[in-house]
C-alpha cells in the first residue's frame, strides 16, 4: 500500500449523554477511545493535537515537542490494540451463543465435534492423550517495547472497555466507567514509554511471571476442564485420562547464548523467583478454599480415609489443638489449614529460611494432599465442590508444580566446545585437536564409555568451569525445587554429531546420569537446535550417527523414547530467505520424522519461531495446520517471544483463547495430519518447491553477499539505534563482531521492518516464482495454481509473502534510503530492491488470481489501514530524526533527538504489531 493510499483516523465525536455511547464495534471503540486520547492530549500538550488528528506533521516541532507527539501516536496504536482484542473476544462469543461452541473454529469442541463426525473413535482419542505434551516456552528476546507498567494499564483499559458493552449500567455509572478510562489513558500519558535503563535479566523475569499472576495460573486448568468437558459432549459413554499436557517453559534467566549477564548465580536466583511465584499463588488459593469450604460436619458424613489423613496431617503440627479449636466441627477447614502450615514452611525453605517444621518435600505431595480432599469431597456428596472448587487447584500444581515453568538451558557450540578443549587440556596434558577431526569425535566417545573418578577437575580456565558448573546446578536445584524445574538443554550452533556429544560429556562431568559412574544415561535432555539452511540439510545425517550412540539411545528410552529436535526459523530466514527457509524445515521435519520411526525412536519438533512472518509468526492455526504429515503426533514445543506474550497473554479473554487454540490446534493435526489429502506428499509439488526453493534461495543470496549492503542497511535502517531502546538485556549481536554473519536474526527483521522495506518476509520469492514459470511454462503455471489450492505449505507461504507486501512502502523506502551517503551504493542496493518488489507482487498475484496485494485479506487490510496513515508519518519523521541524531554534535541536543528517535521505533513496532 502506498503512502498515498490513506485512511482517515477516527474522528472525535461529538459529545453525548453516557448512556448513548456504544463500544460493541472496533469502529465504535476505537473512537471512543481515540476522543479519549485526544482529551488528554488537549489538556497536557495541545500543540501536538493536530498531529494526532492527522492534520499536520511533527517534522518541524522541537524535538521535546516531536518526542511528545511520537508518545502520543505510540499510544493511540495501544488502545487501538485494545479495542480489536476486546473485538474478536465479542466476535468469538457471537459465534457460540449462536451456532454452539462446536461451530467455534480454535476450540476443543470444534476439534472433538469434526473427530466424532469423522469416525475417530475413543480409543484412537485415547492413544493420542497418551503422547500429547504441548509447551509454550516464554523467551526474553529483545523484541518488547513496552513495560510491565504499560502493560498493567493497557490491561485496565481492556477491563473497562468489556465493561462498557454491558447495557446494565445507569448513566451515572457509565459516566463513572468512562471517566475511569480516560485516567487510565492519562496515566498512559504521564507514563515514561521508555526503558530508561537497559533491564536486567532480573526485570525480564519479573516481566514474564507477570502473565502468569495476571492471567496463566488460572487459565491453564480452565483449559483442561475445556478439553475434558468438549470430551464428555462428543464421547459421551467413555472414559479419558487427561494428563497436564499443556504446561510452560522459559528461557528466562536460562538462555546463556550470547548473553553475559546470564550466569549461574542469576539461573539459580531466577529458579527461586519462579518456585515462589507458583507456591504464593497455591497458598492464595488454598487459603481461598478454606475461608469457602466452611462444611459442618453434621451437615456431611465425613469419610473414613479423609478423617485418618486428618488425623496424621494434625499429628505433624505443634498447634494441632488450636486448628481443631478454631474450626470446631469443620473437618475440612482443618485440613486445608494443615496444608496451608505446610506449605508455608515450603515456601520459607525455599527462600532460604527452613525452619525445620513439615513441608512439602515436592510438588506431588501437595497434589496427592488435594486428591485426597477432592475424594473426600465426592464421597461427602458434593462432587461439583470438588470439581468446580479443588480440582483446578490441584490441576494448577500438576501444571506448574513448584516451578511455575520448566526452564531451559541454552549455550553455542563455541562455548561448550570451548569448554571440551579446557577439559582435554586439563585431562591429558596436550593441545586438543581440532573440533572437526576424528580424533575429537572418538575421544568424546571413549570419554563417554568411561566411569567418572569422582574427582572434580581442576585447572579450568574460569569460562570453563563457569559452563561445567552450569550443568552441575541443574541437579542441584532439581534436588531442592522440583525434579521437573528444567525442561532441557539447547545446544544453539549445532553443526556436527560431535557438538552434541560434548555436551553430553559436560552433562556427565556436571554429575546429570543416573549413575554415579556416569555410564548409564543423561537425565537432562540434550536438544541440539539447528538454525542455518545448511545445519537444517544436515540434521538427519547428524541426527541418524547421534541416535546409533548407546548412551544417547539409553536416554532418550528413559526419557520417553523421544528426541527432541529444535529448528530455527529465523536464523534459516536470515541465511535463506522466505522460501527456502519455509521450504527447508518442512523437508528437514519430514525427513526426521521418516527417521525416527525407521529407528524407533520419536523425533519431536521444538520450533523456534518468533512474532514476525519472516521469523515463523503465520497465525497459530494455519501455521501448525501446515506442518508436515506425522510430524507433531501430540508433542510440540514452540518459542513465545516478546511482544507476542504480550498480545497473547496479557488479557484473560485472549489469553484463554490464544492457549486452547494451540493446544487443539496440534490435537487436531495429531488427529487428522496422515489422513489428509493437503498434507499427503506428493512428488510433483516436492519437486516444484525444490525448484522454487532452489531459484529463490539463488537471488536471496546474491542480494545478501552483495558487498554493499552492510553499508547500505546499516545507514537507510535504524539498525544501529534500535540497540539503545533497552528492550532486552541480550546483546545484539552474539560475539561482539560487525559483520552481518554475527549479527542476530532479531535486530535484523526489526531494523528491514522499521524501514518499510520488509525484505525478510520476500525477497527472492518473486525470482523464484518467475524462473520456474519461465523454465516450465504454462504446464508449470498450472502447477502452481493447483498447488495453491492443494499443497497447505505453498499456500501459507504465498498467504504470509502477501500479507507482508501490503506493508512494504517503496516510497517512504526510498526516503530511508536517501540516509545513504554513496550514491553507487544506494542505487545498487535499491534498485535490486525495488526490481524484486515489483517481479514478487506481480507473480504472487499472477498465481493467486488477486487484483491487488492484500485484497484477499479483508480483516487483515482493514487492521492496516486503521494504521497506515500514522505509521507512514511516524516512518517519514523517523527518517529525519536519523539525520539529525547521526549529525549533531551537540550532547544536549542530540539526547533529544535521541529519545524522540526510539520513540519512533517503538511507536512504527507497536503499529506494525511486531518487532523481531
Amino acid at each position: 500500500m502506498t503512502a498515498e493510499q490513506k485512511v482517515s483516523l477516527p474522528e472525535s465525536p461529538s459529545p453525548a449523554a453516557p448512556s448513548a455511547l456504544a463500544t460493541r464495534s472496533v469502529k465504535e471503540a476505537s473512537a471512543f477511545l481515540f476522543d479519549q486520547l485526544v482529551g488528554v492530549v488537549n489538556r497536557h500538550q495541545p500543540e501536538i493535537a493536530p498531529v494526532l488528528r492527522g492534520f499536520g506533521s511533527s517534522a518541524g516541532l522541537p524535538p521535546t515537542l516531536m518526542a511528545r507527539a511520537l508518545q502520543a501516536q505510540g499510544i493511540w496504536f495501544q488502545l487501538l490494540s485494545i479495542a480489536e482484542q476486546a473485538s474478536a473476544m465479542r466476535r468469538r462469543r457471537t459465534i457460540e451463543r449462536a451456532k454452539g461452541r462446536d461451530e467455534l473454529l480454535g476450540s476443543f469442541a470444534h476439534v472433538l465435534a469434526d473427530a466424532a463426525k469423522s469416525g475417530v473413535t475413543a480409543d484412537e482419542i485415547r492413544a493420542q492423550l497418551k503422547s500429547l505434551r504441548i509447551r509454550p516456552v516464554i523467551t526474553a528476546h529483545p523484541t518488547e517495547a513496552k513495560r510491565v507498567t504499560v502493560l498493567e494499564k493497557n490491561r485496565k483499559i481492556y477491563l473497562l472497555l468489556k465493561d462498557l458493552e454491558s447495557s446494565r449500567w445507569t448513566d451515572r455509572e457509565r459516566a463513572s466507567r468512562i471517566g475511569a478510562v480516560g485516567d487510565q489513558i492519562e496515566l498512559l500519558w504521564l507514563t515514561g514509554e521508555l526503558h530508561l535503563e537497559k533491564p536486567t535479566v532480573e526485570h525480564e523475569v519479573a516481566w514474564g511471571l507477570h502473565f502468569f499472576a495476571e492471567n496463566i495460573f488460572d487459565l491453564a486448568p480452565e483449559m483442561l476442564a475445556s478439553f475434558e468437558s468438549a470430551l464428555q459432549s462428543h464421547y459421551p459413554n467413555e472414559r479419558f485420562d487427561v494428563t497436564p499436557f499443556f504446561q510452560f517453559g522459559s528461557w528466562i534467566g536460562g538462555d546463556r547464548d550470547g548473553n553475559p549477564f546470564v550466569t549461574n548465580a542469576v539461573t539459580r536466583e531466577t529458579m527461586v523467583v519462579n518456585a515462589l511465584a507458583s507456591l504464593e499463588y497455591y497458598r492464595q488459593r488454598i487459603l481461598d478454599l478454606a475461608r469457602v469450604l466452611s462444611i459442618s460436619e453434621g451437615s456431611v458424613t465425613i469419610p473414613a480415609e479423609f478423617r485418618a489423613a486428618l488425623e496424621a496431617e494434625l499429628a505433624q503440627l505443634e498447634d494441632a489443638d488450636r486448628i481443631k479449636t478454631r474450626n470446631h466441627g469443620e473437618a475440612f477447614r482443618q485440613y486445608l489449614t494443615c496444608v496451608l502450615r505446610k506449605l508455608d514452611e515450603t515456601i520459607l525453605t525455599t527462600k532460604g529460611e527452613a525452619r525445620g517444621k513439615p513441608r512439602y518435600a515436592n510438588a506431588d505431595e501437595l497434589i496427592h494432599a488435594l486428591r485426597i480432599l477432592e475424594q473426600a469431597l465426592t464421597e461427602s456428596r458434593s462432587p461439583s465442590l470438588a470439581n468446580d472448587m479443588v480440582r483446578p487447584v490441584r490441576r494448577a500444581v500438576e501444571i506448574f508444580r513448584f516451578s511455575t515453568v520448566r526452564l531451559d538451558l541454552r549455550e553455542n557450540t563455541t562455548r561448550t566446545n570451548n569448554a571440551l578443549r579446557d577439559i582435554y587440556r586439563v585431562k591429558t596434558g596436550k593441545d586438543a585437536p581440532e573440533c572437526e577431526s576424528p580424533e575429537w569425535q572418538a575421544w568424546l566417545i571413549a570419554e563417554l564409555a568411561q566411569p567418572r573418578n569422582g574427582v572434580a577437575l581442576a585447572g579450568l580456565a574460569p569460562e570453563s568451569q563457569d559452563t561445567l558448573d552450569m550443568f552441575a546446578l541443574v541437579a542441584d536445584m532439581r534436588s531442592r525445587l522440583d525434579r521437573e524445574a528444567f525442561g532441557s538443554f539447547i545446544l544453539s550452533m549445532t553443526h556436527t554429531v560431535a557438538d552434541v556429544l560434548g555436551a553430553y560429556v559436560l552433562a556427565k562431568e556436571g554429575g546429570l546420569y543416573l549413575d554415579d559412574a556416569g555410564l548409564e544415561l543423561c537425565t537432562l535432555p540434550i536438544v541440539p537446535l539447528f538454525e542455518t539452511i545448511p545445519d537444517l540439510r544436515a540434521a538427519p545425517v547428524i541426527m541418524r550417527e547421534l541416535l546409533r550412540v548407546p548412551v544417547v539411545r539409553r536416554s532418550t528410552r528413559w526419557q520417553g523414547n523421544v528426541q527432541e529436535v529444535m529448528i530455527g526459523y529465523s536464523d534459516s530466514n536470515k541465511d535463506g530467505g522466505f522460501m527456502a527457509s519455509n521450504w527447508e524445515l518442512a523437508k528437514a521435519q519430514s525427513k526426521l520424522t521418516r527417521l525416527g520411526e525407521e529407528l524407533g525412536v520419536a523425533i519431536a519438533f521444538f520450533h523456534g519461531r518468533g512474532g514476525s512472518v519472516s521469523r515463523g509468526g503465520a497465525p497459530t492455526g494455519h501455521a501448525i495446520a501446515a506442518q508436515p504429515a506425522g510430524s507433531i503426533r501430540g508433542r510440540f514445543r514452540v518459542t513465545e517471544q516478546g511482544e507476542v506474550v504480550s498480545f497473547k497473554y496479557a488479557n484473560r479473554g485472549t489469553a484463554s483463547y490464544q492457549m486452547e487454540l494451540l493446544a487443539s490446534s496440534v490435537f487436531a493435526h495429531a488427529l487428522k495430519s496422515e489422513r489428509e489429502d493437503a498434507l499427503v506428499p506428493r512428488a510433483e509439488f516436492d519437486d516444484a518447491l525444490e525448484a522454487l526453493s532452489g531459484a529463490s534461495l539463488a537471488a536471496y543470496g546474491k542480494f545478501i553477499a552483495d558487498p554493499d549492503l552492510v553499508a547500505y542497511f546499516q545507514a537507510a535502517s535504524p539498525l544501529e539505534e534500535i540497540s539503545l531502546l533497552n528492550i532486552g538485556s541480550r546483546p545484539a549481536r552474539r560475539f561482539g563482531a560487525r559483520s552481518l554473519a554475527d549479527l542476530r536474526a532479531i535486530p535484523w527483521v526489526f531494523a528491514w521492518a522499521q524501514n518499510r522495506h520488509a525484505i525478510t518476509g520476500w525477497y527472492g520469492v518473486g525470482s523464484g516464482l518467475t524462473s520456474f514459470i519461465e523454465v516450465r511454462g504454462e504446464r508449470g503455471l498450472q502447477l502452481l495454481h493447483r498447488m495453491f489450492e492443494d499443497s497447505r505449505l505453498f499456500r501459507l507461504i504465498l498467504d504470509e509473502v502477501e500479507k507482508t507486501l501490503a506493508m512494504v512502502d517503496l516510497g517512504i523506502a526510498r526516503q530511508y534510503a536517501s540516509l545513504v551517503a554513496d550514491e553507487a551504493v544506494r542505487k545498487n542496493i535499491f534498485s535490486a530492491i525495488e526490481a524484486e518488489y515489483h517481479l514478487t507482487c506481480e507473480s504472487v498475484l499472477r498465481i493467486t488470481g488477486g487484483g491487488e496485494i492484500g485484497a484477499r485479506f479483508t480483516d487483515y487490510q482493514a487492521r492496516l489501514a486503521h494504521r497506515l496513515v500514522t505509521i507512514n508519518e511516524v516512518n517519514r519523521e523517523q527518517v529525519e530524526l536519523l539525520r539529525l541524531f547521526r549529525t549533531t554534535e551537540e550532547e544536549a541536543l542530540k539526547e533529544e533527538y535521541k529519545s524522540a528517535l526510539l520513540l519512533s521505533i517503538s511507536c512504527i513496532a507497536a503499529g506494525l504489531g511486531a518487532t523481531g
